[in-house]
């Protein structure tokens, strides 16, 4: 305490008092109030983030600053002491004073305990003091309040000078670069700044936590290039704002399931194939080539829409598949050993070329979800009757007894040797001949057990999805070296996943376009994915990268996809304002139609004498049923077509999506709607933020447990 007193002191000395004017542009509070009792602040905790090369400073919300004080004041050494922030996602080394991404590579952020504040130079954001110069600040304020003396001056490290006038007016002056040779003093030294006590006095959102409970886990995998929205942002940050979607959505529609402790919350954890393909050294190789002239366009071209390429491309694109199905199963098991009572399930969700990753991943995994096990037991039980012959057996058969040595020596039992490929097979140094009657042998073993096996499941109401599912026609002639889906994919080996996910969600995805120029016309209506249930196809109405799959399914059918239900209920105004016009002059038209149609026929009928006029009351009675059946002929295709779109009988689009539909369209907005080609780009990127596409997958995620929306949208 007389070190503070001795350092104000001095400065009071030193530096006289600033004039009234200087405060101008604050509201003076009385200056004669009386002293009151001293209460201690309440610290928060904040963390900075620093984008762009500028530093924000962030807080916690309320519970995670709770934990964190609480483990600050436990009276335990803090070094060492780790407390998970933002539901798991952030870890926070209270002795470092620095947060750390638990699933993904970032940047670490520094950490603050904080109870001063003062407002930043340009976007008026407050900004902490330091932990140490805050205590200087909060004793020099215990002793102002207590024994009521103000106008107390302190000087920070930086050399900046804060006065404290009263509780309410506390103000902050910046050193100006030559002030001691002039000896200025504070009030000549530029606008004053303010200063206050506490995060309650401060503008700033704290939100109240997270849920703790997770009912679900989704993985996201981004498109094309580094950033994915148009403000050039992460697929980190745009998954932060999806959640952040969610969490308002789960208040706000399953307001009673959240009452009832029914549920808890959705994870959505992001997955990164990006960096890993572009750190292999390809950036290099690409620049050493690259033009010099429009540096910037070209750079962009080789950081984004290169990666299109790279897909096409069989080793990379192997690089692509392995980061993906690599990335995932790793933040699951992480995820499991961080999280030991979850008991949900797991979902999945690409983003324009990231749902094509998973489209192929998903196609090329195993029913079963053991690692080579199911490969071992179909080949095991080829014979269904007696012993499985041995390898000794299955060479003399082939008359190759001579290389069962070659085989001992690497170890190289029956069920490996069925896994290998020719490359393995020539490295061992068997002659092309023998490689090729070996290569058959169990080529031809494997078709029989594959036939047999999906004989026995069709007969116990089983089916195992088979590549004629999916594609039309396949070239018997290709090597089957690899493993190929047989839809004009390169030939990559297709990693497992350790896990079965529920349902697919693809965000303005190009799936569609793929296939078919992969050669695909028609995906079989029974075909679904091996280990996935539910694919749901959303996209934007302007989206220039998406295209449809039902009409792959059902080609023979023209019908419109589902339209998403605002997240509000009902149509947006401007569609509905748009189909009542359409439904009014169509109601007008057939009116006109009508009434010319009579008016014709009241002048063409023929006329009648006055002692038939029963007979002819009958015959026009008669004769008005056939006119009205005769009508709907004589209106135009367009008038039918409307009233078939009306009443859509149900349409079968295959078992991709269990029997349900497929493709889901969202609803563009107003001001998107006067030019869609001025908001193309912006449709495909606003599935992030798009809070009827987060409610529909919230909305298909709880179906699955039960749990449905408060109010059924329509």
């Amino acid at each position: 305490m007389s070190a503070v007193q001795s350092h104000q002191e001095q400065l009071s000395q030193s530096d006289p008092s600033p004039s009234p004017n200087s405060c101008s542009s604050f509201e003076l509070i009385d200056m004669d109030a009386a002293g009151g009792l001293y209460e201690p602040v309440s610290p928060h905790w904040f963390y900075c983030k620093t984008v762009d090369s500028k530093e924000t400073w962030i807080p916690f919300n309320s519970e995670d600053s709770q934990q964190l004080e609480e483990a600050y004041g436990s009276g335990k050494d803090c070094n060492g002491r780790v407390v998970p922030t933002d539901g798991g996602r952030y870890d926070v080394h209270l002795g470092e004073r620095m947060r750390y991404a638990v699933y993904w590579d970032e940047r670490a952020s520094e950490v603050r305990r904080c109870t001063w504040f003062y407002k930043g130079d340009k976007d008026n954001k407050y900004v902490p003091y330091s932990e140490s110069f805050s205590q200087v600040l909060e004793e020099t304020y215990m002793l102002a309040v207590t024994l009521d003396e103000w106008k107390k001056k302190l000087e920070s490290p930086n050399r900046e000078i804060i006065i404290l006038h009263n509780p309410k007016l506390m103000v902050h002056y910046q050193p100006v670069a030559g002030s001691d040779e002039w000896g200025s003093t504070p009030t000549e030294q530029g606008r004053p700044r303010t200063v206050k006590r506490g995060v309650e006095n401060i503008s700033v959102d704290i939100h109240c936590g997270e849920p703790l409970q997770i009912d679900h886990l989704v993985f996201v995998v981004h498109g094309i290039g580094p950033a994915c929205d148009l403000r050039f942002r992460s697929i980190v940050q745009c998954v932060n704002d999806f959640r952040s979607v969610s969490l308002n959505l789960l208040q706000t529609h399953f307001k009673k399931a959240q009452e009832n402790q029914q549920i808890g919350r959705v994870e959505f954890l992001p997955v990164n194939w990006h960096s890993p393909l572009h750190s292999t050294g390809v950036d290099v190789d690409l620049q050493r080539i690259t033009l010099p002239s429009i540096n910037r366009l070209r750079h962009f071209t080789n950081d984004t829409i290169l990666d299109v390429f790279f897909y096409n491309s069989p080793t990379y694109c192997q690089t692509i598949v392995d980061t993906v199905a690599s990335e995932m199963n790793r933040i699951y098991t992480l995820f499991l050993q961080r999280n030991p009572d979850f008991k949900g399930g797991v979902s999945i969700a690409g983003h324009s070329l990231g749902s094509l990753i998973l489209f192929d991943i998903l196609t090329n995994q195993k029913d079963s979800l053991g690692d080579i096990d199911s490969e071992k037991d179909s080949l095991n039980t080829a014979m269904d009757q007696g012993d499985a012959p041995t390898l000794e057996e299955d060479l003399k058969k082939l008359h190759l007894s001579e290389f069962i040595n070659i085989f001992e020596k690497e170890k190289v039992d029956k069920e490996a040797l069925a896994l290998c490929t020719e490359r393995d097979l020539q490295e061992m140094g068997i002659p092309l001949g023998p490689r090729k009657k070996i290569l058959n042998y169990f080529r031809t073993r494997r078709d029989s057990v594959g036939a047999s096996g999906s004989a026995a499941q069709s007969a116990s109401g089983v089916r195992t999805p088979k590549e004629s599912d999916v594609h039309s026609s396949a070239d018997d002639s290709r090597s089957r070296e690899y493993l190929d889906v047989g839809i004009g994919q390169v030939s990559v080996k297709y990693p497992r996943l350790i896990y079965k996910p529920e349902i697919f969600f693809a965000f303005g995805s190009p799936i569609g376009m793929f296939l078919t120029v992969r050669g695909l016309k028609r995906i079989d209506p029974n075909y679904k994915f091996p280990t996935c249930k539910g694919f749901f196809n959303i996209y934007h109405p302007f989206d220039p990268v998406a295209y449809r799959i039902e009409p792959m399914v059902v080609p023979g059918v023209e019908f419109e996809p589902m339209l998403i239900p605002h997240h509000k209920g009902r149509k947006r105004m401007h569609l509905e304002l748009r189909e009542g016009l359409t439904r009014m002059s169509m109601d007008l038209k057939n009116n006109l139609l009508g009434s010319l149609r009579m008016a014709w026929k009241s002048f063409t009928r023929a006329p009648y004498p006055a002692l038939q006029a029963s007979e002819s009351t009958e015959d026009t009675e008669a004769a008005e049923p056939e006119s009205s059946a005769e009508k709907p002929c004589g209106v135009d295709a367009e008038e039918t077509a409307v009233a078939v779109k009306e009443e859509v009988p149900p349409i079968n689009v295959g078992m991709l999506n269990g029997g349900q539909r497929i493709d889901y369209v969202l609803q563009e907005k107003p001001i998107e709607s006067f030019n869609e080609y001025l908001f193309a780009l912006q449709s495909h990127l606003c599935y992030w933020e798009s809070e009827d596409t987060v409610l529909l997958v919230l909305k298909e995620i709880y179906q699955t447990q039960g749990v449905f929306l408060d109010q059924p949208l329509q």
